[in-house]
């Protein structure tokens, strides 16, 4: 048995994603994300959602159909051009498909699995490039042939004095939490430092915890 990792990540897409941007002005959650690529090559990607909405029209738009509808959820349906940047070809461009994709406060949670902690560091590398908030949810690893779980102890020494303080005080103020206590301003506010030096700080703490956790 290999030792891959399987990881659940929160993205904020800037509204990039129609599914997000559509889930979010519905004030509502996406189920069942699908993706098709067109078997023509033609560049194109065709996606499928689910919204618990009561009427197909309320949402769709001269971009999104309402394709089906039963009960209180309607299916949509959209075609983007391939290669556009968004979080699931970010992901997938490391040969890692997305098997799980749903939206919940206008922010994606996206599960994959990667081979190893250095495809999984790429990967969260990359999204961090592009989209202004990504944040490790769960992290699963198989270890061998081994069945029971691990119990991991992490030596908070690893962090810096800033960093635990970005961190404590980020819980403190339920930036983890969802909904959001505070988003990342506000946090930055209460630690007198900038929204950008906020985020620096949380990445590199997250880092130094993920590499603790992985046993690497």
């Amino acid at each position: 048995m290999g030792s891959g990792i399987r990881a659940e990540l929160r993205v904020d897409a800037d509204g990039s994603c129609p599914v997000a941007s559509t889930a979010a002005d519905a004030g509502t959650s996406t189920f069942s994300v699908s993706r098709g690529i067109d078997p023509g090559e033609s560049g194109t990607v065709t996606e499928e959602f689910m919204l618990d909405s009561a009427t197909a029209d309320d949402h769709a738009t001269d971009e999104i159909d309402a394709v089906f509808t039963y009960g209180s959820k309607t299916v949509y349906r959209f075609s983007r051009e391939r290669g556009r940047g968004c979080p699931c070809e970010c992901v997938e461009q490391f040969d890692c498909p997305v098997v799980d994709v749903q939206t919940r406060d206008g922010m994606l949670y996206l599960v994959f699995h990667a081979a190893d902690i250095g495809e999984l560091q790429n990967i969260i590398t990359t999204l961090r490039e592009t989209f202004p908030q990504v944040d490790i949810r769960r992290l699963l690893r198989t270890r061998g042939e081994q069945s029971n779980h691990d119990l991991v102890f992490v030596d908070r020494g690893r962090l810096t004095e800033r960093q635990r303080e970005v961190l404590t005080t980020a819980h403190r103020l339920g930036y983890f939490e969802r909904p959001k206590g505070a988003n990342a301003g506000e946090v930055a506010e209460a630690l007198d430092i900038s929204r950008s030096t906020f985020t620096e700080h949380l990445a590199a703490a997250q880092t130094k915890l993920l590499d603790a956790i992985l046993d690497e």
